[in-house]
C-alpha cells in the first residue's frame, strides 16, 4: 500500500510542536481491498479505516466536488485512480498539505513549507471558498498559531470576504459554529479568532452579539484601550492563561460584557446597568447555538455577577452569602471559583493591567470556603429543626463570613 503521514501531524512536527493525532492517506486502493487488509472502516460521508494495530485513521485519497450550498454539499471521489497531489489539492491550507511517505520524504506540492518558515496562513487553491467552514477554520488555526507569528495572507483574507459578502456562512449549523469557537476558547490566543473573524465580516454573522462591541467605548480611566471590542479580546486572552484550555472560562470571559453594546450612545462611555441588560443577548447567542449548560450557566452568572464581585470588599456579610447562594455556590462549589477566575480575567484584561493583583479572588474564594465549612447537621444536633434550620444555617454561614474577611 501507499501510505502517507498528512495534515497536522506534519505540520506540527516541522513547526516543533507536539503533534496530536496522525491521519493517513492511501493511494490507489478500494474499500474492498482496505477491508481485505484488516481495516476496520468508520467513515460515514468518505473512505476512512482504522488500521487494524495502531488505530489510526486511514483514508482513502479522494477528490471533492461543490454540489451544493454549505460545509456538506460535496460529491466525493475515492476511486483508485486519485493521485496523492489531487487529495492534497483539495485541502484548505498550505500548511495542511504537506504529505510525509515511511522514510520521511515530504511530498510538498503547493508550498506549505516556505508558508510554515514565513509564518502565513494560506489557502490551497480556488476551492477554498466552497466551504464556509474554512473561514471558522481558519480563525480557530489563528488562535493557536498567531503565538507563533501567524499572519493570514491578504489573498485568503480577501477570499474569505467575498465568501462572507456572498452569505455562505449562513448554511453553517450552529453545532459546527460552537464547535470551533470552543476549540477557539482553549487555544493559546482566542483574541486571534475574534480579530480574524472581525477582519473579514464573519464575526457579525456568527457571533454578532460580540461583533456589535466593536467601536463601543467605555471609560478611558478604568479601560484605557477604550474600545469594548479590543476590551473582550484581552479578556479571552487573559483567560487563556489563567485557565489554559477551559473553554467553561473562556466563553464567560467572552460573553460577560454583551450588555455594552445596548448602551445608547448619549450615554458612552458610561455602562450603567450593562450586566442586567447584557443577560438577554447572552441567553440569545447560547439558544442559538446550543451551548452546553455549563457553559452557559456560569457566563450567565459572570455576566450578572461580576461588578458585585469587583467590588467585594464593600459587599455586607449578608450580601456576600447571598451572592454565593445566587450563584448555587453552596450546591455546586466550583462555580465560585470559576466565577473569581473570570472576574479576575476581566480585571486583568485591559491595557497595562495584566499583571495587576486582584485580591478579590481570594477573597471570594476565602468567603466561600468559610461558608461551605458550616455544617447543617452540627445545627441538628443542637436540637434546630423544620424551617429554623435555614434561617440559622444562613446566620452561622454569614457568621463564618465575617470571620474569613477578619485580619485577625
Amino acid at each position: 500500500m501507499e501510505i502517507y503521514l498528512v495534515g497536522g501531524a506534519v505540520r506540527d512536527r516541522l513547526l516543533g510542536l507536539s503533534p496530536g493525532d496522525r491521519d493517513h492517506v492511501v493511494v490507489g486502493e478500494t474499500q474492498a481491498s482496505m477491508e481485505a487488509a484488516g481495516f476496520r472502516p468508520v467513515g460515514r460521508d468518505f473512505p476512512v479505516f482504522l488500521h487494524p494495530a495502531t488505530q489510526e485513521e486511514h483514508a482513502l485519497a479522494r477528490t471533492e466536488r461543490k454540489s451544493g450550498r454549505g460545509y456538506r454539499g460535496f460529491v466525493v471521489d475515492a476511486d483508485p485512480s486519485v493521485t496523492l497531489e489531487q487529495d492534497l489539492g483539495r485541502r484548505d491550507f498550505t500548511i495542511n498539505a504537506i504529505a510525509q511517505a515511511p522514510d520521511g520524504t515530504l511530498i510538498d506540492p503547493y508550498g506549505g513549507r516556505s508558508d510554515l518558515e514565513a509564518r502565513v496562513l494560506r489557502h490551497v487553491g480556488p476551492a477554498f471558498c466552497e466551504d464556509p467552514l474554512r473561514v471558522l477554520r481558519a480563525a480557530r488555526f489563528m488562535a493557536r498559531f498567531a503565538p507563533l507569528g501567524f499572519t493570514v495572507a491578504d489573498e485568503t483574507m480577501a477570499l474569505m470576504r467575498g465568501m462572507v459578502d456572498a452569505g455562505e456562512l449562513e448554511a453553517l449549523t450552529p453545532e459546527r459554529v460552537w464547535q470551533e469557537l470552543a476549540r477557539a476558547l482553549a487555544s493559546r490566543s482566542p483574541s486571534a479568532f475574534l480579530r480574524t473573524l472581525h477582519d473579514c465580516g464573519a464575526l457579525a454573522v456568527v457571533l454578532p452579539e460580540v461583533d456589535a462591541l466593536y467601536g463601543v467605548p467605555q471609560r478611558a480611566e478604568f479601560h484605557p484601550e477604550v474600545d469594548t471590542g479590543v476590551h473582550v479580546e484581552l479578556v479571552v486572552d487573559m483567560a487563556a492563561r489563567l485557565a489554559p484550555g477551559d473553554a467553561r472560562i473562556g466563553f464567560a470571559a467572552l460573553t460577560h460584557d454583551l450588555g455594552k453594546a445596548l448602551t445608547p450612545a448619549d450615554r458612552w462611555p458610561r455602562h450603567v446597568g450593562h450586566e442586567h441588560t447584557g443577560i438577554r443577548p447572552l441567553e440569545a447567542l447560547c439558544a442559538r447555538l446550543k451551548v452546553p449548560a455549563e457553559h452557559r450557566d456560569l457566563a450567565i452568572i459572570a455576566c450578572r455577577e461580576h461588578l458585585n464581585v469587583h467590588r467585594i470588599e464593600e459587599l455586607r456579610d449578608a450580601t456576600l452569602h447571598d451572592l454565593i447562594a445566587r450563584c448555587d455556590g453552596f450546591r455546586k462549589p466550583a462555580r465560585i471559583d470559576q466565577l473569581a477566575t473570570v472576574c479576575e480575567c476581566d480585571k486583568r484584561g485591559r491595557l497595562g493591567s495584566a499583571e495587576a493583583a486582584y485580591p478579590q479572588a481570594d477573597l471570594l474564594r476565602r468567603a466561600h470556603a468559610a461558608a461551605l465549612a458550616i455544617n447543617a447537621r452540627e445545627l441538628v444536633a443542637e436540637g434546630i429543626t423544620g424551617p429554623a434550620i435555614g434561617k440559622a444555617l444562613r446566620k452561622a454561614q454569614i457568621a463564618a463570613i465575617a470571620r474569613s474577611r477578619s485580619p485577625d
